[in-house]
């Protein structure tokens, strides 16, 4: 290379999901490489060398190194950066009896995201903020993630947000990692997860999947629009959109059945053998996920923007447009109906007869929809609701800076040693620890992994369809 030259690659799998530039730029004694996703900024450094013929073959060795990574020279600004649609959705007052609210934490904006486990419950919001408090509404941590949350999802031990920025990230230690990293192409309404295959619903009602390793595994395209519902399980995909509800094969993408449904679908939900649609016109759909078949149906007075329900659908919940939420018995009969008062629930979880929902006004509201609660509030007494506070939570942002550990001290700490190969264009992680195959590659967060690193993870799961491993907690470099 000689001085003042620009060399600009990138990588772009038009089937995948990877889509970054490279850019290094030479100017006498100094190299600066800019790197990224590609339509944004990047992160830029600048070294400084004694010579030129230095600087050069720096220079060099770098675009070599990409381009053996499956780099190429591109033209910047071809390739724009990834469609956004924000989901913007009208939301009144509602005009029915308060509901019986223990404590309401507002988070600072619109709120999509929610899941509530044994310890926890999370909320992500429209500001990239991710906060997890405890059952009784304390704070207890914060992440700040570099655009809107569209969800929070769980898959057995792991807890993933999907971003506008169209990573997925890995919520499990203190920092968030890079799991998965979304086609640009891909104009991003939803995702779920399971067992490690990722399942993304898009503006144009089309269906992907994408496997543990980040790579893309099928996509099928539909007559809808509008993909706000995707759920996974061990044997379908069922992605709901405006033209109704379809299951696919999880490995091949088959389709195994089509409903349609009454409206647009704008929420689902899923037990271990039903799904449940909520729907433009107000209605919560109950279909089998053996055949497709209506087993009942949830008449609500308004759109429904989410649906949950008990442990294995004995009550089914929803929420409407009006800022309402709504229970009903598993034959259809409505038990009751009651507002919010922090605006309309865009996502909501059941969990030991309380309702955990996020609205609107970017509220994580407990409910306690026990009998007793609900036939306090229908007569007007409610109990004294605990505005929630974060003061003092630093948004703690993603990085792919690790803790360094000795050989020495790996030994001595525990936890599994795993190493990353390069493969092609492609950098794979395996476990070298005894008493593992080590044929079996590993799920681990892509924004750590460098050729030839050795790592110390906390754990490594079998996959429960098998043929691979999951990191899980904390990971160390080892030196």
């Amino acid at each position: 290379m000689s001085a003042d030259q620009t060399t600009y690659l990138e990588l772009s799998e038009e089937q995948g999901s990877t889509h970054k530039f490279y850019e290094v730029v030479l100017s006498g004694l100094e190299l600066t490489i800019t790197y990224g996703r590609i339509g944004e900024s990047g992160q830029a450094k600048t070294t400084a060398y004694p010579t030129a013929e230095k600087a050069a073959a720096a220079a060099a060795k770098k675009v070599g190194e990409k381009v053996r990574k499956g780099y190429a020279p591109a033209q910047r600004g071809v390739r724009q950066r990834r469609e956004v649609t924000r989901r913007v959705i009208a939301s009144t007052r509602s005009t029915a009896r308060q509901a019986p609210v223990l404590w309401r934490f507002k988070s600072g904006a619109d709120a999509f995201g929610i899941f509530v486990g044994e310890e926890h419950a999370w909320v992500g919001n429209q500001a990239g903020d991710v906060y997890t408090l405890t059952h009784d509404g304390q704070v207890t941590g914060r992440f700040g993630l570099p655009d809107g949350v569209k969800c929070i999802v769980a898959d057995d031990y792991w807890i993933y947000a999907g971003c506008d920025d169209g990573r997925v990230y890995d919520l499990g230690g203190k920092i968030p990692r890079v799991a998965y990293e979304i086609a640009a192409d891909v104009d991003i309404y939803w995702l779920d997860i399971h067992d490690g295959v990722l399942g993304v619903s898009d503006a144009q009602g089309s269906i992907t999947t994408v496997d543990h390793e980040d790579e893309f595994q099928w996509r099928r395209s539909t007559n809808g629009t509008g993909g706000w519902m995707v759920r996974c399980d061990a044997d379908g995909v069922y992605h709901g959109h405006s033209a109704g509800i379809s299951r696919y094969e999880s490995r091949g993408g088959e389709q195994v059945w089509h409903s349609r449904t009454e409206g647009s679908v704008l929420f689902g939900w899923q037990e271990r053998d039903e799904v449940f649609a909520g729907t433009s016109r107000g209605w919560v759909h109950r279909l089998a996920k053996a055949d497709g078949s209506q087993t009942a149906r949830y008449r609500c007075d308004g759109s429904v923007y989410s649906c949950a329900t008990s442990p294995d659908g004995k009550y089914v919940f929803a929420g409407d447009n009006s800022s309402s939420v709504y229970c009903f018995a598993a034959d259809g009969t409505r038990l009751w109906k009651l507002g919010t008062g922090c605006g309309s629930a865009y996502s909501m979880q059941y969990r030991g007869e309380r309702l955990y929902i996020v609205t609107t006004d970017g509220s994580l509201a407990c409910i306690d929809v026990s009998e007793t609660a609900v036939r306090a509030a229908e007569g007007g007494r409610l109990p004294q609701a605990a505005d929630v506070k974060a003061a003092g939570w630093e948004a703690v942002a993603p990085g792919a800076a690790l803790e360094t550990v000795s050989a020495a001290q790996a030994g001595s700490l525990g936890g599994i040693e795993v190493e990353c190969v390069q493969e092609g264009a492609r950098t794979r992680i395996r476990v070298t620890s005894p008493g593992f195959d080590p044929t079996w590659r590993v799920q681990f967060p892509k924004d750590v992994r460098v050729p030839g690193a050795r790592y110390l993870v906390a754990e490594v799961h079998a996959s429960e369809r098998g043929g691979f491993y999951r990191a899980r907690g904390e990971i160390k470099r080892v030196l």
